[in-house]
């Protein structure tokens, strides 16, 4: 059958549009939680016809701005995990790897909880919180993390304070491209602070190495 003349444009181009409008979401949300979603069509350069199109409401906006956070989440689960590596350099490895995912999302936190509820955000955040929970496991049965706290407890410990951590990167109060994060999570896990600095130090060198574009 012969393809019809023109879909093609027409679905190229309202898959730009839907990709556009999630990116300023994400930016005009960061920005101001309540934005409407007629501001954010305007930011976008899309009319309001156009925007509710993609998203009927802002529901179904949030909605895809977090699935699309998970599926990110998800792969950087998979990008760092280091079963090999010893428990605190596995903690550290996943500390770069979660860094630009929260960086990138973090306003979505709040506002899924308000939107979507607790259990959406549960639901998202389950692989990292298991392969957080995994390591710290591992590393108290080695030695290398303190056993005052249950492995679960801990993680949510540590969730909570990355959390933290990226607000105030968001209000400027931090800089950090997550090296000052991987120090303090592995020093709340129970790594000395000297050794956790070289640790850090030396994943986030490595990190680097990873990602750099072949010669």
């Amino acid at each position: 059958m012969t393809k019809p003349v023109g879909r093609e444009p027409v679905r190229r181009n309202a898959r730009s549009n839907r990709a556009r409008i999630l990116s300023t979401a994400r930016r005009e949300l960061g920005r101001d939680p309540d934005v409407t979603l007629e501001e954010i069509a305007r930011a976008a350069g899309v009319v309001r016809r156009t925007l509710f199109g993609h998203f009927p409401g802002r529901a179904a906006l949030l909605e895809a701005l977090t699935e699309e956070a998970s599926e990110t989440l998800r792969e950087a689960v998979v990008r760092g995990s280091r079963p090999e590596e010893p428990a605190d350099r596995a903690l550290a490895y996943f500390a770069f790897a979660m860094w630009p995912v929260g960086d990138r999302y973090r306003m979505l936190l709040g506002l899924a909880r308000r939107d979507l509820g607790a259990e959406r955000v549960a639901e998202v955040l389950s692989p990292a919180r298991d392969a957080v929970t995994a390591v710290l496991e591992r590393g108290q049965r080695e030695g290398v993390f303190h056993t005052h706290l249950p492995a679960p407890v801990l993680s949510a410990g540590l969730e909570a304070m990355t959390v933290a951590l990226l607000e105030e990167v968001n209000t400027g109060a931090l800089r950090d491209d997550g090296t000052r994060t991987a120090i303090a999570t592995l020093i709340a896990a129970g790594v000395p602070e000297q050794q956790a600095s070289a640790v850090a130090d030396d994943v986030a060198s490595a990190v680097v190495t990873d990602t750099a574009p072949d010669a």
